[in-house]
């Protein structure tokens, strides 16, 4: 029964995406969301986190060039490939580009093989800036860009740029765990059982900074929550995320969050009778009685930014990462019929005092499950924060944009 059921969900995902009409943007007058649309438009400053390398390119026109991506899923997921797609269709309207200026190529997956093969088109088909999506796309760029250095490449959400002694060769992503931690408090505020579930997609820093900053923004606003959070290992997979969202559900919670490509948690919820945070898109419409908000990457910022660098022949950071503040992160429109009471309240709170500097969101004294400091390693295990006390603030996508935090926190449950 519940194959047959995540099958159903995957065909009305699937079919969704015909009735959507024009994307959502999130730019509505919600006090509490960043307008991603707005913010789209502004590619005329370097807001890099990182150093800055030359990307000239000569030659270049608004009329000849060509935008590549590489896109993880199918556009049909409605979520993060949707989203990226949304995003490089803004930056062309931005840019006032022709639509066959952009070449996508969909649901390409993580397979070395295919990532090569996608890469290799793009390059053949002139492209002079490549966007990969996906954090298992960085080797075959970096090699492309080894072997290519008179295009531009720029890969969301690696962490290899910085080291890499290529000058065209970038990293990009956004503080999403900043629009997290807003999604935390409408769910912190919504549960009556003070359990919350989480789908995640794997066990990296770029979804623990992601599902920690959920739980924080509960926890501001509900100090008796707890959340149990199940790893489908993988970044997009339907049918399991809706099967992970349903087990959440038995499990006790009542409201469920992704870091998921899909919509399907949203459907569980639906069909579960709990509420839902998404991620990606408005899930409003696919789950009118569960989602109360979703937080979204308007990601026209960075491509508008770097497609108008290339034109210009002017520089790209090598690492480029902003937030709330500039709106590249934000949060779809509240769903006002099944929101807690004071939420919009405490949503426009949290975000006016997160881009004024004055509520840092990894901050405090942090424990983990056995009652210790929380700690944050690399790669090789090694400890490069830890929360010893009260005044402890870890600044999250400073150095680097792809997050950092990795450190599983007092009160979150690592479900097997």
């Amino acid at each position: 029964m519940k194959k047959f059921l995540a099958l159903a969900i995957a065909l009305v995902m699937i079919f969704a995406i015909a009735a959507c009409g024009e994307p959502d943007t999130g730019s509505g007058s919600d006090p509490g969301a960043g307008s991603g649309s707005e913010a789209g438009t502004g590619s005329g400053e370097d807001p890099g986190t990182g150093g800055d390398t030359d990307t000239g390119t000569g030659g270049v026109t608004s009329d000849n060039i060509k935008i590549g991506v590489v896109h993880i899923g199918p556009l049909a997921d409605q979520g993060y490939t949707y989203n990226h797609h949304i995003g490089a269709l803004k930056m062309i309207e931005n840019l006032g580009l022709r639509e066959n200026q952009y070449i996508p190529k969909f649901a390409v997956g993580t397979e070395a093989a295919d990532v090569t093969a996608a890469i290799n088109e793009l390059i053949q088909e002139g492209c002079h800036i490549i966007f990969a999506t996906s954090f298992s796309h960085q080797f075959q760029m970096i090699e492309a860009a080894r072997e290519n250095p008179d295009i531009v490449f720029c890969h969301a959400t690696g962490a290899n740029a910085h080291g890499s002694g290529l000058n065209n060769y970038h990293n990009y992503f956004a503080k999403i765990h900043e629009a997290r931690y807003l999604g935390g408090i409408a769910a912190g505020l919504a549960t009556e059982t003070n359990k919350l579930g989480y789908v995640a997609a794997h066990p990296f820093a770029e979804v623990i900074s992601g599902y920690t900053a959920f739980f924080l923004g509960a926890l501001s606003v509900n100090p008796n929550v707890t959340m149990d959070v199940i790893y489908i290992n993988a970044w997009g997979d339907p049918p399991l995320e809706q099967q992970v969202a349903t087990r959440l559900i038995e499990l006790g919670a009542d409201v469920i969050a992704q870091h998921s490509d899909s919509a399907t948690p949203a459907l569980a919820a639906e069909e579960g009778g709990v509420f839902h945070v998404g991620y990606n898109n408005d899930m409003r419409e696919a789950a009118p009685n569960a989602s109360l908000l979703s937080p979204r990457i308007d990601w026209s910022i960075y491509m508008t930014f770097a497609v108008q660098s290339v034109l210009n022949g002017t520089q790209i950071p090598v690492d480029w990462g902003e937030g709330l503040a500039a709106g590249a992160a934000f949060i779809t429109e509240l769903n006002d019929a099944i929101i807690a009471p004071g939420t919009r309240e405490a949503i426009a709170e949290a975000r006016d005092e997160i881009i004024a500097g004055t509520r840092q969101i990894f901050s405090g004294h942090l424990l983990d499950n056995d009652g210790n400091n929380a700690v944050i390693t690399n790669f090789d295990g090694d400890t490069i924060f830890e929360f010893t006390g009260p005044d402890s603030i870890f600044h999250e996508s400073t150095t680097t944009s792809a997050p950092s935090f990795n450190a599983i926190i007092a009160g979150v449950n690592i479900i097997s």
